[in-house]
């Protein structure tokens, strides 16, 4: 399964960016996504999960209220919208699979992951 993050780049305090993972190699609709990020020096920080049809959703309390995670189930694509993006939103965005049922916050749950993009937001 090849999942390629895409859409990172810098922005300022305050900007949007969007963020898309196409799927590839596997059953997209069968899987469970999240997308996850690594600050430097930090450990790998949940920050959203959506389910197989997209009915259930879930974000980190630190950008609750400004990303937004969504999927195309017919363009295999995962998204995840960042509005009102901080200086502490600055890390390299990976996207993840788990060909599971549950959506799941831990690392450790999903069984796929891709190349990351990176974010860096400017004050």
């Amino acid at each position: 399964v090849q999942l390629p993050a895409s859409g990172g780049g810098l922005v300022q305090a305050g900007g949007s960016l969007r963020l898309s993972c196409v799927v590839s190699g596997g059953d997209f609709s069968t899987f469970v996504m999240g997308w996850f990020r690594r600050a430097p020096g930090n450990g790998r920080e949940f920050v959203s999960t959506i389910s197989w049809g997209g009915s259930r959703t879930a974000y980190s309390d630190s950008v609750k209220g400004r990303f937004t995670i969504s999927r195309d189930n017919d363009r295999n694509t995962v998204y995840l919208q960042m509005n009102n993006l901080k200086p502490d939103d600055t890390a390299v965005y990976y996207c993840a699979a788990n060909d599971g049922i549950a959506t799941h916050s831990i690392p450790e749950k999903y069984d796929y992951w891709g190349q990351g993009t990176e974010v860096t937001v400017s004050s």
